[in-house]
């Protein structure tokens, strides 16, 4: 699962930070530079394919919207083909179509609340994939500007219009 790597990642980063070697009076940290741009990369790598995750899931939902609106009008051609059989007799017409007419109510629910539970899951998982988004922005952004420290460099005027990201 792709989720399980970028956060695996970020782990990683942090163990690349933690075992960095201080620097003597501060609070700063050595770290290989080569393995942490490795992990960046990697990262770099993993996120689009979250981003096609979710397209695949907005797909999948559409298709399953496409299915319920193919078995509702199915449905509703098998009430229309009865009511027509059953017109010789005005009762029997009546009863077809009331039937009809539940059977198309209960297939315009159903269809409604597959398309709200398509939509709910949907949300929920771009809701997650932005958090994770979220934090792994703001551990690239803290330790970019751990390196910053480490090298003991002033932030250029971009590092400085950076949006600061708060603890969630």
């Amino acid at each position: 699962m792709i989720t399980i790597d970028i956060l695996h990642l970020v782990d990683r980063l942090e163990s690349l930070l933690n075992e960095g070697r201080r620097v003597p009076f501060t609070s700063s940290r050595l770290v290989n530079e080569e393995l942490f741009l490795n992990i960046i990369d990697q990262m770099r790598i993993s996120i689009p394919e979250e981003i096609k995750k979710g397209k695949r899931i907005q797909q999948e939902r559409e298709r399953l919207i496409a299915q319920a609106n193919e078995e509702a009008e199915r449905i509703v051609a098998l009430a229309r083909e009865k009511a027509e059989r059953a017109l010789s007799e005005h009762e029997l017409a009546q009863q077809a179509e009331r039937r009809a007419q539940t059977i198309i109510e209960r297939a315009q629910r159903e269809a409604e609340k597959f398309k709200a539970d398509a939509d709910t899951y949907t949300y929920d998982v771009l809701s997650q994939l932005e958090e994770q988004l979220s934090a792994l922005l703001k551990t690239v952004y803290n330790g970019m500007r751990t390196i910053e420290a480490t090298r003991g460099t002033a932030p250029t005027q971009q590092e400085t219009e950076a949006p600061q990201l708060e603890d969630q």
